[in-house]
């Protein structure tokens, strides 16, 4: 968390907002965050661009510099985006990492409570190898019915951990992948290769709605997730499986199972309706 959802969420709002502001100058107050440059570098490579286009590639913010520089932001568990206009909450901005002061005089903050998220500055050689060793796309026409069935086949793991794989399709995390399964009547369990073309496609769609219908309600929130205005997200009340053990599904009434099972994972599943 966040997912695709959440950061295509955040990255939509960031280009409305700062698409064509400049960088007046960038602070980093939490170092630890950085990768592939230094505080000092991250200061002075920013200072003075544009910032010509925020947006998203698997769950990470891209955010496309004048300079040809990428800023990219991997929020994972508890990082935000925040844009402050001189009312950010103390609480928010107290785990403030590294902030960029705009030239409408609003500031960029990447804000991570437990710091677990990364922000890194990439050349465009560098951003080429690292985006290249990324999947496809599941809201991209490459990723087919048919492009899904091929990943399924060649795989002897879990079905739920193929979709998860950022190396074969990115941005599914575990909420939506344990709501594409519920959806898809497929149990998360199941040997990827023993899925038929039939039932692939099945889950192929099941992971493009789902995702789409996340995106229109802004992402689900259940404890850090904010958008980049400070507003959590509607899906939560829309989820089926995940956040939901013990309780009855809603598709057939059986109670829903919770196990760590795959993967080591939080997975929540119908015994009865998903197979």
């Amino acid at each position: 968390m966040p997912e695709l959802p959440e950061t295509e969420t955040i990255a939509r709002d960031l280009h409305r907002e700062v698409a064509g502001r400049r960088i007046l100058g960038a602070h980093v107050d939490r170092p630890d965050v950085l990768r592939e440059v230094t505080a000092d570098e991250l200061e002075g490579r920013t200072q003075g661009v544009e910032i010509a286009r925020a947006w998203r590639r698997a769950k990470l913010v891209v955010l496309d510099l004048g300079s040809g520089d990428r800023l990219v932001v991997q929020p994972r568990f508890t990082g935000a985006l925040l844009l402050d206009a001189g009312d950010l909450p103390e609480h928010e901005r107290r785990y403030s990492t590294l902030h960029l002061r705009l030239d409408d005089g609003r500031a960029l903050h990447y804000r991570d409570i437990r710091r677990l998220g990364t922000v890194a500055l990439m050349g465009p050689e560098r951003w080429a190898r690292y985006s290249g060793a990324l999947g496809v796309e599941p809201l991209d026409p490459a990723f087919s019915a048919a492009h899904l069935s091929d990943l399924l086949r060649g795989s002897r793991q879990a079905v739920k951990k193929v979709l998860m794989d950022q190396r074969l399709v990115v941005g599914v995390g575990n909420i939506y992948a344990n709501e594409a399964l519920w959806r898809a009547g497929v149990d998360p369990s199941r040997e990827a290769r023993s899925l038929s073309a039939e039932e692939a496609a099945g889950l192929h769609d099941a992971v493009v709605d789902v995702l789409t219908e996340s995106i229109a309600a802004r992402g689900t929130s259940f404890r850090d997730y904010r958008d980049a205005s400070g507003n959590p997200g509607a899906f939560e009340a829309r989820l089926a499986a995940y956040g939901r053990g013990g309780l009855p599904c809603r598709r057939c009434g059986a109670r829903l199972i919770e196990t760590h099972a795959v993967d080591g994972r939080t997975t929540v599943f119908c015994a009865r309706c998903q197979s």
